[in-house]
């Protein structure tokens, strides 16, 4: 379900909910109460879930590799493994074969790239790769992996009075103000506001009150939840205060995306809802067909910039659930009507001369840029990025004279 930078893993399994530096971790599902033990990790093996579930995103952000076997199959892994990434398999007590890197698109192809990261070392990660690294031209970010890192319950926060309220947006600023301090010039930071589904904030809540939802993935959650929320608004508004007082006119760097939007009157909506600074640029996120076609008239609505979130897009498209691995075979990230509203999306921004960015998994570059029009850029996870970069590099080397 996520690749890595190796396409041999070995190592001990760990079956508990503990962190262990540099294990396996085997679990039935990934889940939000995993993510300390997922982020210690070198490979994750899983018996449920789909390609781009928000843990599969995490671990392919950080270039955890992860394999989803039949969970009757989890018992007889223990001790020693070997995962063999290409041929998706696990040998127990085996020492890993050497195989080919696969070839990737030069760094050159994809325009303005865009990391999508998971929390500060993602940062540095990308920027340590050398000269090459200011082609990253933002790194992307969701405010609940922020609250993830930082141990935050954001729904407790918002549910405790002006005081939580407060302490919330300044720990969120907090963070963000690290993340600032590690770009480099002409980078910037885009925060994905706060898009915490009922069941996903039932995990990490423990006071304030949760719906239960029988669909959540098309529940009371993004821009439709936002923009019922006082009390984020508060919280918002604590956190840019905060940003503004540390950092000055650096706090610009900072921009603000709407996640899960439905059309433009929701845009609409949530932009006088939030009551934004005069100029604040505000972008949103393009994951439903419905802001597929609404695209034209986003930009007419004053979208700062696009960015098409191909995950959630092709679950809808095809109403097949992308953490449901009994319809990975349906969910497909090159079927022709995905492709087909991607294309609309670009066109139509560029048309109207808003900034637009594709999403893509590593193994989707090649195939998005034979087959899309040019975005202004692609955003890719943290690792895979990487990967594109030192190979663009090494490519770019001067050969030796024979």
């Amino acid at each position: 379900m996520a690749g890595g930078t190796e396409s041999v893993v070995r190592g001990t399994c760990n079956r508990t909910r503990s962190p262990r530096e540099g294990s396996i971790l085997v679990a039935p599902s990934l889940e939000a109460g995993l993510y300390d033990a997922i982020v210690a990790s070198r490979a994750v093996v899983c018996g449920a879930g789909g390609l781009t579930g928000h843990m599969q995103s995490l671990c392919r952000g950080r270039g955890i590799p992860v394999l989803r076997v039949d969970e009757a199959d989890l018992a007889d892994l223990v001790g020693e493994v070997t995962l063999y990434l290409d041929s998706e398999s696990i040998v127990v007590e085996s020492a890993p074969v050497p195989q080919p890197e696969p070839r990737e698109p030069r760094l050159e192809d994809i325009g303005s790239a865009c990391a999508v990261i998971a929390d500060l070392q993602d940062i540095d990660t990308i920027n340590a790769t050398g000269p090459d690294a200011a082609r990253v031209e933002s790194f992307f970010i969701r405010e609940e992996f922020i609250c993830l890192a930082a141990g935050l319950s954001p729904l407790d926060a918002m549910d405790a009075g002006p005081a939580g309220i407060a302490a919330y947006g300044q720990a969120i600023a907090d963070r963000l103000c690290g993340f600032v301090d590690a770009l480099l010039p002409g980078q910037r930071l885009i925060l994905r506001m706060l898009d915490l589904r009922s069941d996903h904030a039932a995990g990490v809540t423990e006071t304030a009150p949760v719906a239960v939802e029988p669909n959540p993935e098309m529940g009371l959650h993004g821009a439709r939840w936002l923009v019922g929320s006082a009390t984020y608004r508060q919280a918002l508004h604590a956190m840019l205060a905060a940003l503004r007082k540390r950092l000055g006119d650096e706090a610009d760097r900072v921009e603000l995306s709407v996640p899960f939007v439905t059309d433009e009157v929701e845009f609409a909506q949530l932009r006088e809802h939030l009551r934004l600074p005069e100029g604040t640029p505000l972008s949103a996120f393009v994951e439903t067909p419905s802001a597929v076609h609404a695209t034209t008239a986003l930009c007419a609505a004053g979208v700062s910039e696009l960015f098409v979130g191909i995950k959630d897009l092709v679950q809808f498209y095809l109403a097949a659930d992308r953490g449901n691995h009994l319809v990975a075979d349906t969910y497909r990230t090159r079927h022709p009507a995905v492709l087909d509203g991607v294309r609309r999306v670009v066109e139509s921004a560029r048309a109207a001369g808003t900034p637009v960015r594709v999403f893509s998994l590593a193994s989707d570059l090649a195939h998005y840029l034979e087959h899309l029009p040019t975005p202004d850029g692609y955003m890719m996870c943290t690792a895979e990025l990487q990967q594109l970069i030192l190979r663009s590099g090494r490519q770019r080397e001067p050969q030796p004279q024979m």
